[in-house]
C-alpha cells in the first residue's frame, strides 16, 4: 500500500484531533478583545495576554510540523541509531492506540518479517478526545487485533522487535503502563528489543506545547516503568529536541 504522506499531514492531524482546544482558545481571545474594548485596562497587559495565547495556539503547530512533516520521522531513518540486525528480525509487533500511521512503513522496512499489529485502545480507560477522533480516520492494517493492555495472545519470547510509536502515553495509569510493559517483556525474545518513541514532559516540550506538555510523561517515569516491568536496559536516543527514542532490552 502507498505510504507517501500528504504535505503537512502531521500538523493537520494535530489541528484536527485537538480542535476543541483551538475552538476554546479562539473563544477566549475573542472575549479578551471584547473586554478590552468595553473596559479600560492596560494596553501592555492586553498585548502580553494576546501574545501568550497566540504563542500557546501557534507554537504546537509549528513544532508538530517540524517533527511530523519535516524531520524525516516517517522515513524511519532514525532506525539506524537503534542497532537492529534486520537479517535476524523474523517477527515484529506494532502496538498502537487505534491511530496507525506506521504499520505499512514498518512492513516496507522489514519485508521479510512477520508483522502483527495490536490496538490497546479501551474506551473506558483512554478517554482523550484527540485519540477518539484519530481512531475515526486511521488506516487499519490488515488483521489488526484488539487487545487488553495487559494481555496479548502470543507465546512467551516469540517476538524479535516491538514498536511503540507515539502511543503508550495514552495509557495514563502508571500501574496499567507497568502491566502493559510486563506483557511486552514476556513476548520479547532475550535478544529482542522494544523501540518506543515519545514526546517527554521536559523543558523543550514545555516550550513547544506549554501546559499541553503534561499529556506526556517524563524520562524518569518511563525509566521507572520499564524497570518495574523487568527490562534490563533502557537507552535514550534523541530524535529532534522534542522526541526521544527509547531502546530497551529484556
Amino acid at each position: 500500500m502507498e505510504t507517501t504522506r500528504r504535505p503537512f499531514q502531521g500538523v493537520l492531524n494535530i489541528l484536527s484531533f485537538n480542535r476543541h482546544f483551538y475552538i476554546i482558545g479562539i473563544g477566549i481571545l475573542a472575549l479578551i478583545t471584547f473586554s478590552h474594548q468595553l473596559f479600560e485596562w492596560s494596553d501592555l497587559l492586553y498585548w502580553i495576554i494576546i501574545a501568550a495565547f497566540l504563542y500557546g495556539l501557534i507554537m504546537p503547530l509549528i513544532v508538530s510540523a517540524y517533527v511530523y512533516d519535516f524531520s524525516g520521522y516517517y522515513d524511519f531513518q532514525w532506525l539506524k541509531d537503534c542497532s537492529i540486525d534486520e537479517s535476524k528480525v523474523k517477527k515484529i509487533l506494532n502496538i498502537n492506540a487505534g491511530f496507525d500511521e506506521t504499520s505499512y512503513i514498518i512492513k516496507d522496512n522489514f519485508p521479510q518479517a512477520d508483522l502483527k499489529v495490536f490496538d490497546f485502545y479501551d474506551a473506558q480507560r483512554h478517554t482523550e478526545p484527540a485519540i477518539v477522533r484519530a481512531r475515526k480516520v486511521s488506516i487499519v492494517y490488515p488483521d489488526t487485533q484488539q487487545m487488553q493492555s495487559n494481555s496479548m495472545p502470543l507465546p512467551d519470547q516469540s517476538v524479535d522487535l516491538i514498536f511503540l510509536l507515539s502511543a503508550v502515553h495514552e495509557i495514563r495509569s502508571n500501574e496499567e503502563k507497568v502491566l502493559f510493559l510486563k506483557e511486552c517483556h514476556r513476548l520479547c525474545k532475550p535478544e529482542g528489543k522494544i523501540i518506543m518513541v515519545e514526546h517527554l514532559r521536559d523543558f523543550p516540550n514545555f516550550l513547544a506545547f506549554s501546559v499541553g506538555f503534561t499529556h506526556f510523561f517524563s524520562k524518569a517515569v518511563w525509566k521507572n516503568a520499564f524497570s518495574h516491568a523487568g527490562f534490563a536496559s533502557f537507552k535514550e536516543v534523541k530524535f529532534t529536541p522534542f522526541m526521544s527514542i527509547f531502546i530497551c532490552n529484556p
